[in-house]
């Protein structure tokens, strides 16, 4: 039986040869001989899935790239930052005679915010309505209570700060400005130790590792990893256990899981999911700590993230048939589960599904669609080589998501 045609060896060269990158390099890089490359290059090999996996972490395109029957430069996503917020984070603030609201004021808004970030379709439209004001508020709140006499009532206030800024940090980071997301991470954790609470101080440090992990260099993914279970540590020597510090805890066992699986250490991260996220989400159970989402479901997710990094498509497609994303509170967590079932897809070519989980994921949250550069590729590809009963819904996708 022959191997049908792929044109994975001429985007490979061209990607290569674009870094200007030679055969050996790579190859080394890969764990795969130069002659091995070679012959992939030449179309005479078909690699397996691990390998086309290695290749495409190496030449730093989604795998999807690797498919492409054309040459099609990936889509850039959108920096899409409201002005208005990342003003009000240059401390455009109001004056200090303006009247400070309460912590408890600013507790029920900072956390409705919240409940828009994760749960609303059109969140990103939605949050931007809402933050520059409360960024601005809550701010003037901790310089108003920065020299105060009530010390229980600045530590309140700082907690809420710390509970934004973790927001922002994620906002900023899927909008575009890793230098804003990086910023209000750092902000984040001051607020907390200001507050000296080491529970908040874990969670600014889970995501300050995001903002690492969201880099592409391997210093920065080994750096989340660093950071991560320093923070572990010293939660588990500065907080009381309970099933919150557990879940904050696994957050962060979370982050050095991926770390491991973007540096192509499966076994590491396999065994550290294991080990050490699983009986933590045992012990939290499913729930929405910090907002983070730990539990066990969030734990077999990594288990997919983890295969579909690895080239594994069939045996993050067979995990993946376990699990009920239904309950998870975050929107942005389940498209990130049915984008990686898209990729697994992609990986074995079915097209259709492909495009069954391109248009989930709109129905789910059409923002995030538009701001994903592997979805935005999926879809680029899909176009490329949709048989002609799609193609009308293809060509409609990817005119939604101006791409054309």
């Amino acid at each position: 039986m022959s191997t049908p045609h792929l044109p994975i060896g001429r985007t490979v060269r061209y990607h290569r040869r674009r870094d200007g990158r030679t055969v050996a390099a790579i190859a080394g890089l890969c764990g795969i001989t130069a002659r091995y490359l070679e012959m992939i290059e030449a179309e005479t090999k078909v690699p397996s899935t691990e390998v086309l996996a290695r290749l495409a972490a190496e030449l730093g395109v989604p795998i999807a790239a690797l498919f492409a029957e054309t040459l099609v430069k990936e889509p850039a996503p959108p920096v899409s930052t409201a002005p208005s917020i990342a003003r009000a984070l240059m401390s455009h603030a109001p004056p200090a005679s303006a009247a400070v609201q309460g912590p408890a004021v600013l507790r029920e808004r900072v956390e409705a915010a919240w409940r828009i970030w994760q749960c609303s379709r059109n969140r990103f439209t939605d949050i931007a309505e809402v933050l520059p004001a409360l960024i601005e508020d809550v701010e003037h709140a901790v310089r108003a209570h920065r020299g105060g006499s009530e010390p229980a009532l600045r530590r309140e206030v700082l907690r809420v700060a710390a509970d934004l800024y973790g927001l922002l940090r994620s906002y900023c980071r899927r909008t575009g400005r890793l230098d804003l997301s990086l910023m209000v991470a750092d902000r984040a954790i001051r607020a907390a130790q200001d507050a000296d609470d080491p529970v908040r101080i874990a969670v600014g440090t889970w995501n300050l590792g995001h903002v690492l992990l969201s880099h592409t260099d391997a210093s920065s993914v080994d750096e989340a990893k660093d950071v991560a279970l320093r923070a572990a540590d010293q939660l588990r020597r500065g907080a009381p256990a309970s099933a919150e510090t557990a879940a904050v805890e696994g957050a962060l066992e979370l982050v050095a899981v991926v770390s491991d699986a973007r540096q192509r250490r499966w076994t590491d991260a396999r065994q550290r999911l294991k080990e050490r996220a699983a009986p933590l989400a045992e012990q939290a159970s499913d729930g929405n700590v910090a907002w983070t989402v730990f539990g066990p479901t969030n734990v077999a997710l990594h288990a997919i993230s983890i295969e579909t990094l690895a080239g594994d498509a069939a045996e993050g497609l067979r995990l993946a048939d376990q699990i009920d994303t239904g309950q998870l509170p975050s929107r942005e967590r389940q498209f990130t589960h049915i984008l990686e079932l898209a990729g697994c897809h992609a990986l074995r070519r079915d097209d259709a599904a492909v495009l069954v989980h391109l248009l989930d994921m709109e129905a789910l949250a059409p923002e995030d669609l538009a701001r994903s550069p592997l979805a935005r590729s999926l879809a680029l590809q899909l176009q490329q080589r949709i048989r002609p009963v799609f193609r009308r819904q293809v060509d409609a996708l990817v005119e939604r998501l101006q791409l054309m």
